[in-house]
């Protein structure tokens, strides 16, 4: 946790034509585990392979073949949960969830219903000025992702690709603890950061190695804080499920939508059903899929392959002693360590390769430059070019290099940035560009004062100005830097103008 003081955001409300309503969100993420092999079987992972080519038999449903359990999955889905704070259930098991869809070869995908590995753990989502909202988690079960159909290859025909049937999935169930699109947005984000960290997920939305399902009701203000007291769901609205969303964008868009629809329905006299719906993002709309099923819909019952899943205490400790810091901690120790911004500290732990990036630039060397010239100039730089920091041509001990370079006087600032595009762009080190292009910082007190000297002496009406009106002696620092071909250094360049002007 960090070692700040939050306040808690004001819960979104949006203003209907009798009352303002406010909104409860909460969310199941279902996160793809970064392993090798699927969760029963050991056909491949690997996204974009050709359709079809990573299924085993198990995969297809073949007759006579048993599920085997993967057991890095099971230590991935521990370690997020232990990266949740959350509790880990040393027994768990295995249900059938029974549907029919063309791309669900058994006609039953294996879930977790009853006995799911992970309980009730917690999220803190940092929101603006300084304000911050406790999600709590209240399970995460492992199941089998589906495979998929391809409705657009053919007019006539649908295709099925079952790569990634059987991929182990995590659904991370949240308590309906957010309260605004924002909020949905800014979880989603904490948690794909935490996995990250983690090494348990990717966080790919765009593959679709994560997506959510989100639920969506309304309420009058106070009824969410007769929930809170009582977690009585009947104070609060029916909630409706908008399924599958894979861009924080349009699942902001999606719960403004949904809300919007609900207060409407409510507001015209009628009763919000329980139900499934998608968000079109191009019509601005949600539209029924399905009735909401319940448990029993889905005929749940153990799966008769598989044993309940048992794990010692201290497997669990090992797993947890070997956690890596995760952003909140690493956060709050480069504000403390590097002296760094509440917001310089957050970018830097965003993403889990730039905090590595920062750390390798910063070892040893000013915390503060060295956030300074990751933050404004590499991440610029990289943003312009779209790529990524792992893909940066400047490696951490060359920016770290131009760091070194400005402590010790032998560039200025200015210097820096011509001798830091010449790096990105040659890949070459720093101290041979400043070397052998001729960019060392004039330090030599003399040759700088016969600059300025002789600059004053061709300027005696600029001089009678600048004494008279002291702002105006930074014309002259710049025709010394100009005449110096901008190596003189800026300090003492300052100091002797104002020495030989009268003005210190």
């Amino acid at each position: 946790m960090l070692d700040l003081t939050y306040e808690t955001p004001t819960p979104k409300t949006i203003a209907g034509a009798k009352h303002d309503w406010e909104l409860v969100i909460g969310m199941e993420v279902h996160a793809q585990i970064s392993s090798n092999a699927k969760l029963f079987s050991g056909a491949s992972t690997t996204f974009g392979a050709e359709p079809n080519s990573n299924v085993a038999f198990v995969d297809a449903a073949m007759p006579g073949m048993l599920p085997v359990i993967n057991e890095f999955c099971v230590e991935q889905a521990v370690r997020t949960g232990l990266g949740l704070k959350a509790a880990i259930n040393l027994t768990s098991a295995f249900d059938r969830k029974n549907y029919f869809y063309p791309d669900l070869p058994q006609g039953y995908q294996i879930s977790q219903l009853y006995q799911p590995i992970v309980g009730e753990g917690e999220v803190l989502v940092e929101m603006p000025n300084d304000q911050a909202r406790l999600v709590r988690i209240e399970r995460i079960h492992m199941e089998q992702d589906a495979g998929k159909s391809i409705h657009d290859m053919d007019p006539n025909m649908s295709f099925v690709d079952l790569n990634r049937t059987g991929v182990a999935l995590m659904e991370i169930v949240s308590r309906p603890d957010i309260r605004g699109p924002e909020e949905a947005a800014a979880y989603l984000t904490k948690l794909r950061q935490i996995l990250r960290y983690l090494g348990t997920c990717n966080g790919d939305m765009q593959s679709g190695a994560m997506r959510a399902d989100v639920n969506v009701s309304i309420c009058l203000p106070g009824q969410y804080e007769k929930y809170q007291e009582t977690q009585d769901f009947s104070h609060l609205g029916t909630r409706c499920e908008i399924k599958n969303m894979n861009s924080m964008r349009f699942i902001q868009q999606a719960i403004e939508v949904e809300a919007r629809r609900q207060i409407a329905i409510v507001e015209g006299g009628g009763e919000v059903e329980q139900e499934t719906r998608l968000y079109d993002p191009d019509k601005g709309e949600t539209r029924s899929m399905r009735s909401k099923e319940e448990a029993h819909d889905y005929r749940y019952f153990p799966d008769p392959d598989l044993l309940p899943l048992e794990i010692e205490q201290g497997w669990v400790d090992d797993i947890a002693a070997a956690l890596p810091e995760l952003p909140d901690a690493k956060k709050a120790r480069f504000i403390n360590d590097f002296g760094l911004t509440g917001y310089d500290a957050s970018v830097l732990t965003a993403d889990v390769d730039t905090a590595a990036y920062f750390e390798d630039v910063a070892a040893g060397r000013d915390g503060k430059q060295a956030a300074n010239w990751v933050i404004n100039e590499l991440f610029g730089r990289l943003k312009k070019d779209d790529r990524d920091i792992t893909d940066s041509p400047v490696t951490p001990a060359q920016l770290g290099g131009i760091v070194d370079l400005i402590a010790s006087d032998a560039i200025s600032g200015k210097i820096a940035k011509e001798v830091f595009e010449i790096a990105y762009t040659t890949g070459r080190d720093p101290a041979e560009i400043v070397e052998t292009e001729g960019m060392k910082q004039v330090t030599d007190t003399g040759a700088i004062e016969a600059a300025v000297d002789e600059i004053i002496a061709a300027n005696p009406a600029q001089v009678e100005k600048a004494q008279a009106n002291p702002k105006l002696a930074g014309w002259f620092v710049g025709q010394v830097m100009k005449a110096t071909g901008g190596k003189a250094n800026p300090k003492a360049v300052n100091a002797l103008v104002a020495a030989k002007l009268g003005l210190g």
